[in-house]
């Protein structure tokens, strides 16, 4: 239960954090927002490591430096696949890879969840689909965009599957190790295509909640890990899209699609039985 509890509230936060994510990228442009969020985050934890139980492990510090740059190779073609392709189809490719992914890899690694935790699961991965789900406007998606969108969600599934090989006893010093990698990765892209990483006005503050509240989910995500299954945790962990989609309705003011509010009810019956499970 403890594990559930953390996973899910991982998936509010991290959903949060998308929101005031998009808030700021109306702002500025998408590496900056990346870098400066990131360094954020990288503050969060640097003040976390003291005061959270943990011992320097150098093979900690690999896991996690290369969770980062799995992670941040799944968000560069992650927006690659949408400023080539039809959202309606690269968000929910994305984020089902990105969820099935950590569950194939627990299942075939000897996890083994009870009956209902695997409905729940299903249900999750449903309700993923469902609340990904964009308007289209009848425009075809690439073959390539699609490859892009893939390899987007193994980017991010791979980033789940790595954090976890990090060793017990090692604290936070995964997560710090996957945010240094990161950040040194995105900015050298920007580097490379000589993007400014300079925020818009006022965008700052919005940048670094996004930031903080992204590696407070890190946090939460690493803990869930070490109480659960890693095939339950990481699904749990990917219905963060609906409370992005609640946030957005209530806050902004948006409309939401039908087959999304299926979507967010799918995600509640998805916790429901694997919390009872």
């Amino acid at each position: 239960m403890t594990a559930v509890i953390l996973a899910t509230t991982c998936a509010v936060v991290y959903g949060t954090a998308d929101f005031f994510g998009g808030l700021a990228t109306r702002r500025s442009r998408v590496l900056a927002v990346v870098v400066l969020s990131q360094l954020a985050g990288l503050a969060l934890i640097a003040m976390l490591l003291p005061a959270l139980p943990g011992h320097f492990s150098a093979e900690a510090l690999g896991w996690g430096m290369a969770s980062g740059v799995a992670g941040a190779v799944g968000l560069v073609l992650f927006y690659r696949s949408l400023a080539t392709g039809v959202m309606s189809v690269v968000a929910p490719t994305t984020a089902v890879t990105s969820a099935a992914l950590p569950v194939v890899f627990g299942l075939a690694t000897g996890e083994r969840p009870e009956f209902w935790a695997l409905v729940g699961i299903a249900l999750a991965l449903v309700s993923v689909t469902l609340v990904s789900r964009s308007p289209s406007d009848g425009a075809r998606t690439s073959a390539g965009a699609v490859t892009a969108a893939l390899c987007a969600g193994a980017g991010f599934g791979g980033f789940f599957i790595l954090l976890d090989q990090a060793p017990e006893g090692t604290g936070m010093w995964p997560l710090a190790g996957a945010r240094i990698a990161s950040i040194a990765l995105v900015a050298l892209g920007a580097l490379v295509t000589r993007r400014t990483l300079r925020p818009g006005p006022g965008a700052l503050p919005v940048i670094a909640l996004a930031g903080v509240l992204d590696m407070a989910a890190n946090v939460l995500y690493l803990l869930a890990t070490r109480h659960g299954l890693l095939s339950l945790v990481a699904v749990l962990v990917s219905l963060y899209p609906a409370s992005t989609l609640v946030l957005a309705r209530y806050v902004l003011g948006e409309r939401l699609r039908p087959v999304q509010v299926t979507g967010v009810a799918c995600a509640l019956g998805a916790v429901a039985l694997i919390a009872a499970a």
